[in-house]
Parts: C-alpha cells; structure tokens; sequence
C-alpha cells in the first residue's frame, strides 16, 4: 500500500472511534467521513458522492442500544482508497458495503473480548482510582489500532482480488454494476419516503 492509503486507514480508524467510543460528533456519517477522506485522495467530487451514496443506502439503520449498523466510516474508506489505486467507483462501493457488513460482525467479537475485560479494569480502579484515565487512554488506543488493523487489512485484500479479477469482468457485468451503483441514492430515498409516512401518521 502506498502512503496515501495508509494515511487514509489511519484516519479511517480515527474516524471510526467517534461513533460509539469517543467524539461523537458525527464524523462517522458518510456524508462527512466520505469528504474527509478526498482530503487525503484529492478526489473532492467522488469523496462527497461516495459520502451521500453511504449516508442514504446505511440512512435507517441507527447505532441504538445493543444494534451495530454497517460502518459508514469502513464503507467511505475502502470505496475511495480502492477508487484512489484505480478501481472504478462502482466496484470499489461494492467492496466498501461488503466491508461495513463484515466490520459488524468483527466490531461484535471485539466487545464480546472486551466485556471479559472490564471486570479486571473496574477492580484495578477501585483499587487506584487514578488510573481510570490510563485505562480509558489504553482502551481507545487499542480500538483504533485494531480499527486501522481491521480497515487497511481488508484494502489490501480487495485491492489484490479486484487486481486479479478486473480483466476477466465481462462489459456487461460492468454495466450492471455502474446500473446497481447508480441505483443506490434511489434505494435510500425510497426508504427514507418510508420513514416520513410513518411519522406523519
């Protein structure tokens, strides 16, 4: 991977903790996290479409209570580092939706880890109460390196298959998938159009 990407899965896995872990402040969503990422790539008008591609097909699903949506953060990121070494935009969201789905399931195992060890951090603090901001420090420290593992980790592997794959697609399999990616703001619209009928009744 070039310096380019590995900046770009850096700011990917910080972008990353202000969902849930820190910040909050709505960096996650793609229709910011997709503009942020063109700071790197310089490609300012596919980071704001990849940005509101992800905001509206990912719109419905919200990060309440025990529900882990797909990351936005993963999708932005794998979409425009792919598209930043070639890839055509359409093959590139595909990997990155594939991505935010499997970024769930590795999110899930990571604090399932994560809850075996919160009994050892909460008696290490009743013990030393100073040390709660080293515990917090270490724990984000810990999330955006497995974030930054986890994002650049799937970059280079869909980077290598599509490498592999790219001259075997026929043309009318790339039309599909320019129809199917095209086709993506209007699944989002459709279901947000859902949304405010229900909260109109």
């Amino acid at each position: 991977m070039t310096g380019e990407i590995i900046l770009l899965c850096l700011l990917a896995a910080l972008l990353e903790l202000d969902t849930t872990y820190a910040f909050q402040l709505t960096f996650s969503r793609g229709v910011i996290a997709g503009p942020l990422f063109a700071l790197v790539t310089g490609d300012w008008m596919l980071g704001i479409q990849i940005g509101l591609f992800t905001e509206l097909l990912f719109t419905d699903i919200n990060p309440l209570g025990a529900i882990l949506p797909p990351s936005a953060v993963v999708c932005c990121a794998v979409s425009m580092a792919l598209c930043a070494q070639g890839t055509a935009p359409c093959y590139a969201f595909i990997w990155g939706v594939l991505g935010a789905l499997l970024f769930i399931h590795a999110e899930r195992n990571i604090r399932k880890h994560r809850v075996r060890v919160l009994s050892l951090w909460e008696k290490r603090i009743q013990q030393h109460p100073s040390y709660i901001n080293r515990v917090v420090f270490l724990e984000l420290a810990t999330c955006f390196a497995v974030n930054f593992l986890l994002i650049s980790s799937f970059v280079a592997m869909s980077e290598y298959i599509m490498s592999i794959l790219t001259p075997h697609i026929p043309a009318k399999a790339f039309f599909a998938c320019q129809f199917a990616y095209m086709a993506v703001p209007w699944i989002g619209l459709a279901s947000l159009i859902q949304e405010f009928r229900l909260k109109q009744r």
